[in-house]
């Protein structure tokens, strides 16, 4: 159904189903049910032992029944915009001789979201073989001075056919004897394959694991966007409140919200609180760089303190300079480079760490067996849809309702885990999810807890050190940190 915007515009609804909150099904084997995307019809499953108690499940289900259109975009470079904006670019399309329609869009609820209405501008429809035909209007839109792109309905996030490409791993914890470990790869600052993390940490099989700072220098861009732990080293804070996958005693995982505490403690009784870990410092931010970072310290006027592991101060120095191993730096700008002046007279620097669990208050042990990662957003939890797109910074029409590549890790009732990938951005070939169908597909496949991870071209999952799904880049992504299955 329709309703008149403008003269000559019209407006379509996009909104995502809705999807019951109780999960379908939570045992620890794979689902007998139907799957739960898409018609009604039959799903292909191949499974495969990849080792005692952990199974490779190769799932394709759906068929392509979408074409293309075209997507003019708003003045600010993004699909959709408010009805206002949306007018004045489809009024523009118009008068290029071209006939718009006008498209509501609706970003789903989140457990801490509302829902969002925003509109896009579509030229056209044509049918999946047809794709030249949409590029060649995106050209002579743009000879007229019109942004816009070529658009696969598929990716729209409502109702589709799919078809889906998923790759899934489960873990039976009756019979799984190894562990679960999560890696940075060799250096916290630079960025590795999944597959090159997997061969350094000898590993069954895993997945890439959480987002990774894109926005800083290129030399630090594996720094994790979120908390890390790798065998009870906190490696970078968390964003307080973000959702996290904390695995203890190697084995155990669960999924919690998070945040993280620090304490410089100086010889002489001062504490300061530290803002960062292995990342650039800001103004009047202490930052702290373990033996991890691999990268040198940045030369920008701070004051940096140098400790080795008995919490003896080794030396004072100008900001910029390489972190030994057996050492930690501090590295302090602005009021907290006068801070560390101050109070580095004496001869020993304590840190007090902590990461905190904020379901129950409590403090996490930060054993050699603890390994802690910060995901993307959460999915379910207690085996109900919670997805928190606010608390974990992606509540947006992009992230909620357009499908992408996704990686997501859950934990069934039996506290088996769950690892799957589903591949997107290939049309014909698979869709990929929005993050509603990301939950429902984990609580699908029976995850009492899930989570989000990053996706997109980073989606990996890799068994034997090698890639079992198809990337949509065409080849696998460097990223910051990944999820192992060890011996």
């Amino acid at each position: 159904m329709s309703r008149r915007l403008v003269a000559g515009f019209t407006a379509l609804a996009l909104t995502a189903t809705a999807i019951p909150a109780e999960a379908e099904q939570a045992g620890s084997g794979f689902p007998s049910s139907a799957f739960p995307l898409g018609v009604s019809m039959a799903t292909v499953k191949d499974q495969q032992s990849v080792a005692p108690g952990i199974d490779l499940f190769n799932v394709k289900h759906g068929k392509s029944t979408q074409g293309w259109t075209v997507s003019a975009l708003m003045p600010n470079g993004h699909d959709d915009g408010r009805l206002d904006t949306a007018q004045t670019v489809a009024e523009a399309v118009e008068a290029a001789g071209f006939t718009p329609s006008i498209l509501r869009i609706v970003q789903p609820a989140a457990a801490d979201a509302p829902a969002v209405e925003r509109y896009m501008v579509r030229i056209g429809l044509w049918s999946f073989g047809k794709r030249a035909e949409a590029d060649k209007v995106v050209k002579e839109l743009k000879k007229q001075g019109i942004r816009a792109k070529t658009d696969y309905l598929g990716d729209d996030g409502t109702e589709t056919t799919g078809p889906w490409n998923m790759r899934v791993l489960m873990v039976d914890p009756k019979v799984f004897k190894g562990s679960f470990k999560t890696s940075v790869g060799k250096s916290v600052a630079k960025r590795e394959t999944t597959s090159s993390m997997s061969k350094l940490t000898g590993a069954i099989a895993g997945v890439n694991g959480g987002f990774f700072n894109i926005h800083t220098a290129k030399a630090l861009q594996g720094d994790p966007v979120g908390v890390s732990v790798v065998g009870g080293r906190l490696l970078s804070e968390a964003v307080p409140g973000r959702s996290g996958l904390v695995i203890t005693q190697g084995r155990k995982a669960r999924i919690t919200e998070l945040r993280t505490q620090v304490t410089a403690i100086s010889s002489d009784g001062t504490k300061a609180e530290v803002n960062g870990i292995n990342r650039a410092a800001g103004s009047d931010e202490l930052v702290l760089y373990t033996e991890e970072f691999g990268s040198r310290t940045a030369t920008d006027g701070g004051i940096e303190v140098v400790v080795d592991t008995q919490g003896q101060v080794v030396k004072v120095r100008q900001a910029g300079g390489i972190v030994s191993r057996g050492t930690y730096v501090l590295h302090g700008t602005g009021l907290a480079a006068v801070w560390l002046q101050e109070h580095t007279q004496g001869t020993w620097m304590k840190l007090d760490t902590k990461v905190i669990d904020l379901r129950t208050q409590r403090a996490i042990p930060l054993t050699p067996d603890t390994y802690i990662m910060g995901g993307g957003v959460g999915l379910v939890r207690n085996g109900r849809v919670r997805i928190t797109a606010a608390a974990d910074g992606h509540a947006s029409i992009n992230m909620m309702l357009r499908r992408h590549p996704r990686t997501m890790v859950g934990v069934n009732k039996s506290g088996g885990l769950i690892l799957a990938t589903v591949d997107g951005r290939n049309p014909g070939v698979s869709v990929g999810a929005s993050m509603v169908e990301a939950a429902q597909l984990m609580r699908w496949l029976g995850a009492k807890q899930a989570i989000n991870f990053d996706g997109g071209g980073s989606s990996v999952m890799v068994v034997g050190h090698k890639p079992v799904n198809r990337p949509s880049d065409g080849a696998e992504r460097t990223v910051g940190d990944a999820l192992f299955i060890t011996p």
